[in-house]
């Protein structure tokens, strides 16, 4: 049981350490975010989107028979995160006396974000709690579901107002939560099962949200047929991403 603990705490510290560097290897030269900053939003809704409807929603539908319950839990995640950046919002307008804001995308991003990695840990531990390989195998499949997602979230941080090295800290920290969920599997078992099929939808319907209520609006303030070209390309590139990792798991 303590090698399954160790198996299960190392790989999600690498899960997290990961990510770190997959962020790190385009954070080097901050202009090239800015100039192609409409570039990784796509491939973050494409990741987003990718994430959503080929793995988050199937997974919630298998661990549950209920389908109709899961689809209220995912409208319930989405009007849970619309209620969210309204009060992100209300507190953004009461501060428009600073010189920099923060805009409610990128601290909703970063709310959400760590529910996912929460869930990640959860899945993870629960691997482990089944056998060594089926939790290395788990893993894996997280850090290729997690490189090109923390890239876009990365991507929209830096749009929302953080600076390159506040974004870099605070999309790690968010990563981290996934220690956490390991310890609440290992700890309750069973228990975290449950846990995840209520969460699950729920973080779920906060990723629709923010791919379809904060960064597509966003996309469609580019009127050039080029970038738009571009963009979209780039959304098909997420959601490829996403696909291509179904073969992994």
């Amino acid at each position: 049981m303590i090698t399954t603990y160790a198996y299960a705490f190392a790989s999600v510290i690498i899960v997290s350490i990961v990510s770190l560097i997959g962020v790190f290897s385009i954070s080097l030269k901050e202009e090239i975010i800015k100039k192609y900053i409409g570039f990784f939003i796509s491939l973050a809704v494409g990741a987003l989107l990718g994430d959503t409807f080929i793995h988050l929603i199937p997974e919630s539908l298998e661990n549950s028979s209920n389908s109709v319950l899961v689809s209220l839990l995912i409208i319930i995640g989405i009007l849970i995160f619309f209620i969210i950046e309204k009060f992100l919002h209300w507190h953004h307008h009461g501060d428009d006396t600073e010189k920099n804001h923060i805009h409610p995308v990128g601290k909703l991003l970063l709310f959400t974000d760590g529910f996912h990695n929460f869930i990640d840990g959860i899945i993870i531990g629960v691997s482990f709690l089944v056998s060594v390989p089926i939790g290395i195998a788990t893993t894996i499949a997280v850090v290729l579901h997690e490189i090109p997602q923390e890239i876009g979230d990365f991507a929209v941080l830096i749009h929302s107002g953080y600076d390159k090295k506040k974004a870099l800290w605070l999309n790690f920290f968010s990563a981290l939560t996934a220690i956490i969920g390991v310890a609440v599997a290992l700890i309750f078992g069973g228990m975290a099962e449950a846990f995840t099929f209520w969460v699950l939808p729920i973080a779920t319907g906060g990723f629709i949200y923010i791919a379809v209520a904060d960064l597509i609006p966003e996309l469609q303030k580019t009127k050039e047929l080029k970038y738009s070209i571009l963009q979209l390309t780039a959304v098909f590139a997420g959601v490829l991403i996403m696909l291509a990792l179904v073969l992994l798991e």
